[in-house]
Order: structure tokens, then sequence, then C-alpha cells
């Protein structure tokens, strides 16, 4: 089978505060509207809000219930992401939950929206999950996508589907809906950008087939968006070029180019070591006259 059915929930909810009653609310109505949804992924720290100082230890009452949900209606669910307190710190975690209601997978946020994000730890580990007899997903968070490294790690590990959950509230939204966009076409696969909406974020979810075409966007407000979409798509296009044209991921493959940048300790060069600090930029002073 390669169809498959994704709904992403775009919603408004507190920005430091427990949002999991409103979200289970959501999949009640979106189950009950739209039954044949097998896989349902909300924006990133929806469930708990956008403060560090919610931060729990996984398993969590707030996981245990989407698990709970997740089989309530046998469908896959990726509740956006929460703030995870470890003993070296607090991680922006996503969590796979399958139809069983089991966690097959945490996903740790590797790019930090820093220096804004202050305080969350890194994570290191790329994660894929398959859904039997259907095809294999990758999953990364926000600020992740700004990285080409993250989104093609995730496609050479065989990932034909990107679930995104993003909370964007500033005005380069719409450069990450270029960036969506361009990660669909040079790993071929379907991105899937999820925001939130009102203080969780500025809404325009963006869905992107694997030629870099737009299947929907959202506007600015609350949406449900169930989706289908058709892995054997992913499959003829990698196999045959984006519109039969570029085959980027044999192309990447079959490079005679070595990166040297990422043979370097820690990815670094002498240029990069001159741009100074990750700081927040500081007010001009502007002479009294």
């Amino acid at each position: 089978m390669s169809y498959f059915t994704i709904a992403g929930v775009q919603m408004h909810a507190l920005h430091h505060g427990d949002n999991t009653e409103a979200m289970r609310h959501r999949i009640d109505v979106l189950m009950s509207r739209f039954p044949q949804v097998q896989m349902v992924l909300f924006s990133e720290l929806m469930p708990m809000g956008a403060s560090p100082l919610h931060a729990r230890p996984l398993s969590s009452p707030a996981e245990a219930l989407f698990c709970q949900l997740a089989e309530q209606y046998r469908i896959w669910l990726i509740p956006g992401s929460m703030f995870e307190q470890c003993e070296d710190g607090i991680y922006n975690t996503l969590s796979v939950i399958n139809p069983h209601g089991q966690v097959v997978a945490r996903y740790r946020k590797m790019f930090p929206f820093r220096p804004y994000e202050a305080g969350v730890e890194s994570g290191s580990e790329f994660i894929t999950f398959d859904v039997p007899n259907v095809g294999r997903f990758g999953v990364s968070i926000c600020y992740d996508m700004w990285f080409p490294e993250t989104t093609r790690t995730l496609a050479s590990m065989g990932a034909e589907v990107i679930l995104h959950p993003t909370m964007t509230d500033t005005i380069d939204r719409d450069i990450e809906l270029a960036i969506a966009r361009t990660n669909a076409a040079v790993n071929q696969c379907y991105f899937f950008d999820i925001n939130g909406a009102g203080a969780l974020g500025n809404g325009r979810s963006i869905v992107v087939g694997p030629s870099g075409d737009v299947i929907h966007q959202a506007g600015t407000g609350e949406e449900i968006m169930p989706i289908e979409v058709d892995l054997s798509r992913v499959r003829r296009e990698r196999e045959t070029g984006l519109r039969g044209l570029g085959q980027p991921l044999k192309s990447f493959r079959d490079r005679r180019v070595d990166f040297l940048l990422y043979r370097n300790e820690g990815g670094s060069s002498p240029f990069l070591d001159s741009l100074g600090p990750l700081a927040k930029p500081q007010r001009t002073n502007i002479e009294e006259g």
C-alpha cells in the first residue's frame, strides 16, 4: 500500500501552560470528521507550551494521554514536542506513538534556536521509523530544517516523508516556506511543516510534495489539514528524477567532491571561527546630540 493519510493540526494554544485537553478535543473532532486519517501531527511545543519551566521527564502524564488517544483511534500520533527534563539538562523532544499506544521513538531537537532558545541542550541522534506496509518516515523540529544536512541525512536513511513540527511566530516564516519546498525538492520527499497559531506560531503551515510542489498552505488561523500522500510517487521520482529531470539523491551519492568542511573537528573553519559569539544582537548606541 502506498497511500497514507496524514493530518496536520494548526491550532491556537497557551504559550505557557497545559494544552493537552485542547489537543484531545482536536483529535476527537478530527477523527469524527475524517475517519480515514492514519497519522496526526501537531506543532512544536504544543502540549505544554514554550517555557522550559514546564520540562518534565519522559514518560510523563501528557505523553501517556497521547498514547491512550493513539490506541483509542488506532492512529500514529506525533503530538508536537515537549521540553524533557534529563539529568544532563533540558531537551526539546518529540515522541512518535504507534496505533497500539506505544512510544516507538523519541527525537531530541538538534538545533535549538540559539541564542533565543537558551538553556536547551542539543540532541545528536537522527530518527526514522517505519509504518508497516507503507514506508519510512523521518522527524525533525523547527530550526533543524535550516541546516540542509539534517534533512539530507534523513533522506539518506530512506525517509520518504519528513514530519516537521515548528513553532514560528517571527517575521522569517516566509523564508521557512521556501526552505520547506527546497528540502522536499532536493531530497525528493514529502515535507510536512506544521506550525502553531496565535501565541504558539503565526500559522502558514505547509505540506510539500517530492517535486517541491505545494500541496497545501494554511492561513494564519486554526486549521485541520488531512492530506493523502502517495509513497509510490516518492519512489518513482527518486528513480526517474524530479519531474523527469534532476536526480539529486543519486547525484549526491555518486559525487566526486569531498566536502572538506565536514572533516574538520566540529565542522568549523577559520572563516566561521571569525564570526564571533552566538549571541543576541544588542541595541546600537546613538550618541545624544
